[in-house]
């Protein structure tokens, strides 16, 4: 999953990268909307979360401009103001949801999963497919309910290939959910490792992850 943050507060922001990071979320942290601007004008994310109070202007401007385009991606605000009418403003706007700051990042972390799982039509909280089952509320791949034991990368890996199960997926835009751009050291060819390395852990599920030279990736059950 590829997730764009804006917001300012340095801390904040490092606090909630790392948060998702550890579950294998590629993070764009913006500081201005301008930056931010910039990343939505090259990338398209599952998620953005948003704070209202930016230093050159209101996140609702940017949030206008979004859905102004056309753009469907959920959208999630922070504010640290309590009053109705900014709340309302944000969701009459096109907000998806928004917590109020000061806020728990597993209640943030919760939210996000629930906007993106109503955003691609999974209704629950995992995702099955032959004898795997990826939980993603616990961010875990079982095989006949025992846990695999993959990295947050492998996992992130496994979960774009179950969101797309069945469907041929381009190793770009495998890449492009896995790493941010602050991890632009990371060269596409990393993606072959990691499907080397998840398929030497499934082998013997029935489930395989199938190479289509030129096109993609793809999983398929080969029972």
């Amino acid at each position: 999953m590829r997730l764009l943050l804006v917001e300012d507060t340095e801390d904040v922001a490092e606090a909630i990268a790392a948060r998702f990071a550890r579950s294998g979320t590629a993070v764009d942290c913006a500081g201005t909307l301008n930056a931010a601007r910039g990343f939505l004008e090259v990338q398209t994310y599952d998620m953005i979360v948003l704070d209202i109070n930016m230093p050159d202007g209101s996140g609702t401007e940017l949030l206008r401009g979004i859905r102004g385009n056309g753009h469907r991606t959920p959208v999630l605000m922070l504010t640290a103001e309590f009053g109705i009418e900014t709340r309302i403003e944000a969701l009459d706007d096109g907000a998806d949801d928004y917590l109020v700051k000061p806020f728990d990042l597993r209640e943030l972390e919760a939210r996000v999963r629930a906007l993106v799982r109503r955003d691609k039509g999974e209704k629950t909280r995992a995702i099955a497919f032959g004898p795997l089952t990826f939980d993603i509320a616990g961010n875990s791949l079982h095989m006949n309910g025992v846990v695999i034991d993959l990295t947050r990368r492998e996992l992130a890996l496994m979960r774009v290939l179950m969101s797309n199960r069945g469907r041929v997926i381009a190793k770009e835009r495998i890449f492009d959910q896995m790493f941010s751009f602050d991890e632009s050291d990371v060269g596409l060819n990393a993606i072959e490792i990691y499907v080397g390395r998840v398929r030497k852990k499934i082998a013997g599920s029935g489930v395989s992850i199938r190479t289509l030279r030129g096109l993609g990736y793809q999983l398929v059950n080969d029972g």
